[in-house]
């Protein structure tokens, strides 16, 4: 079975599509900077060389017209359509055909996320009116959180306002959190119960599942809330934001855009929200991007003891996505910061970059530890064959 799978940023969209059964990756590519000037997209078949084509892409909807006129020209059937949505809201707690019905649904819980969703509706619509005989479905990266328990997703405010306006945890990266558990699982045969999921990219969460059940999250009503992340804050006093207003005289919309565009590593380290560039400035004796390391390491610590606490316990702790799959020093600071409670890394096999799933772990540890490369591609496509098999 082969999937085209969509997933619409704010200014961008990714797609992929691929043999569900072999994993072969037919093309894939990205259409970047929609509604910006110097909008492209990098377009790649059959594992092959990039091509980079300049292109005007005033909405989402152009962007997606494009990619289906290319993979028209390639000639490969597409048998399903999977649509990755950042927020699913109390309406979609789970993977759901498109339907007319369904895409409504995401207009009406955009506004928990409205850079993501109105884009992402305008696609999975366009798709859908364009190839009326392919099933979509529509795989929200909320999903994954909406049975965690209510002790952990509720929040301390006047149950009528929480009530009105459906505010509740609701995370985020819950695909890649389900890939992550699935892989874990599948490379342990098994022997795994309670896994600590950490998702550490530019856009960073944890997760703590246990028996493939996610108990907790750190990201909250946004994706703002939990750890520092590439451009975004992390958790702070909730009484910043009044105190910015109040006496710093920012807008709404001006202290949304620092917390989100302009905090995080970027702030922290004066130099970049790349992880990259500031691991070479710190080598380098700067000592702001020195810092930002050793908070984020600290923070990450901190965060996977709630995890832990959500989950009573531990067996494994799983680092994925950009950082937490390439980055061997950042966990090796995460790792020092936990040895107190018997967790070590074996620094050979920490220092070795993989795409296959393996384990970090000391001999002497008792955690195990993996590094597992997140495919949120290749979990969405399969929630297509199983909704197709319906």
């Amino acid at each position: 079975m082969n999937v085209l799978v969509i997933n619409a940023g704010s200014s961008s969209l990714k797609y992929q599509l691929l043999n569900v059964e072999t994993r072969e990756v037919y093309a894939k590519g990205n259409c970047e900077r929609i509604g910006i000037d110097g909008s492209f997209i990098g377009h790649e078949e059959m594992g092959g060389e990039k091509h980079r084509t300049v292109v005007e892409l005033p909405n989402h909807k152009v962007a997606a017209e494009h990619v289906l006129d290319i993979l028209t020209d390639l000639d490969v059937p597409i048998d399903g359509i999977g649509h990755r949505v950042v927020q699913g809201g109390w309406l979609i707690t789970e993977s759901v055909p498109v339907t007319e019905e369904s895409i409504g649904w995401v207009r009406e819980v955009a506004p928990l996320a409205p850079l993501h969703n109105y884009g992402e509706a305008d696609v999975i619509e366009y798709c859908l009116q364009r190839m009326p005989d392919v099933m979509g479905v529509i795989v929200p990266d909320t999903a994954f959180h909406s049975m965690i328990p209510e002790r952990a997703w509720r929040y301390a405010l006047p149950r009528d306002v929480v009530d009105k306006l459906k505010i509740r945890k609701y995370g985020a990266h819950g695909t890649s959190h389900r890939y992550i558990w699935r892989a874990s699982n599948e490379f342990l045969k098994g022997d795994i119960h309670k896994l600590v999921s950490c998702h550490l990219g530019s856009g960073a969460s944890l997760c703590a599942i246990q028996d493939g059940r996610d108990m907790d999250t750190t990201m909250g009503l946004t994706p703002l809330d939990g750890l520092i992340m590439g451009t975004r804050c992390g958790s702070i006093d909730p009484a910043t934001v009044c105190y910015l207003q109040r006496e710093g005289g920012y807008t709404v919309d001006e202290v949304d855009t620092m917390m989100n565009k302009q905090s995080g590593m970027l702030a922290l380290s004066g130099l970049s929200s790349d992880s990259r560039d500031i691991e070479q400035a710190a080598d380098d004796g700067d000592e702001n991007c020195q810092l930002a390391l050793d908070m984020f390491a600290y923070r990450t610590a901190q965060l996977v003891m709630e995890m832990c606490q959500a989950l009573e316990g531990i067996d494994t702790l799983a680092f994925s996505a950009g950082i937490g799959e390439n980055s061997a020093t950042m966990r090796a600071k995460i790792a020092e910061k936990l040895a107190w409670m018997g967790l070590a890394i074996d620094p050979e096999k920490n220092a070795v970059r993989s795409d296959d799933v393996r384990d970090i772990s000391a001999p002497d540890s008792k955690i195990r530890v993996l590094v597992v490369p997140t495919d949120e591609e290749y979990m969405i496509a399969l929630d297509v064959k199983q909704i197709l098999g319906k």
